[in-house]
């Protein structure tokens, strides 16, 4: 054989170091990956929520609210767990606080002007 069997066994247990680091270095792309999607999507949508519950919990008579179902009313009582809004002229429902998907305070500049 042209190849002595110590210069074997000495490029095979470099090989496995050059393979662990290669392995990390494979996985290094989807750690970057996770770490832009974590910054850009998942940070920015968990402050959205912690906003809309804030503004759930401190609905209070009259302001202007949209549910998740489309409805959009001025609110007339709050309660506990529900809210009375009203969606026209003496015409009145009462919906669950988790349902509002937007919170308008009294007052507030309308979007279109």
């Amino acid at each position: 054989m042209l190849i002595s069997p110590a210069y074997a066994q000495a490029a095979g247990g470099a090989g496995s170091a050059n393979g662990a680091l290669g392995g990390f270095l494979g996985l290094a792309p989807l750690f970057l990956i996770f770490i832009v999607f974590y910054f850009l999507m998942i940070r920015p949508q968990q402050a959205r929520v912690r906003k809309l519950q804030a503004a759930v919990a401190a609905v209070k008579k009259g302001d202007s609210v949209v549910t998740a179902g489309g409805l959009v009313g001025k609110v007339t009582r709050v309660e506990d767990a529900f809210v009375e809004v009203e969606i026209a002229p003496n015409t009145r429902v009462r919906v669950v606080k988790a349902t509002l998907a937007e919170v308008t305070p009294l007052g507030s500049k309308p979007a279109n002007d």
